[in-house]
């Protein structure tokens, strides 16, 4: 890559990564299939994850932005509707392999 192409995207970089952001929001949607501790079983984070990094992001920039508030962004909806209309019982072997491989914040 350039430095002029570097230079560029360094620029752009904010609206690049908010792009993609509200793009991973649109395919977890369209994946609503996909549990939480599915994606903490295979990437080591989920969409309440995403919510809690996205509410102190605000936080950090002064943007007061509460834990509700921040999971109804991700899962666009309020999180107890997502959790009623998407969320099923974790299998045994889900839950055994979330208790080995849970990251030290959770």
């Amino acid at each position: 890559m350039d430095d002029a192409t570097r230079t560029e995207l360094e620029a752009a970089r904010e609206q690049l990564e908010a792009a993609a952001f509200r793009r991973l929001l649109a395919h977890l949607d369209e994946r609503s299939d996909v549990q939480n501790i599915d994606l903490m079983n295979l990437a080591g984070f989920c969409r309440n994850c995403l919510s809690r990094w996205y509410q102190e992001a605000a936080n950090a920039e002064g943007i007061p932005l509460g834990k509700e508030d921040a999971r109804a962004i991700v899962y666009g909806m309020p999180y107890e509707d997502w959790r009623a209309k998407h969320q099923t019982e974790a299998a045994p072997d889900q839950q055994a392999a979330f208790e080995r491989n849970r990251p030290k914040d959770h």
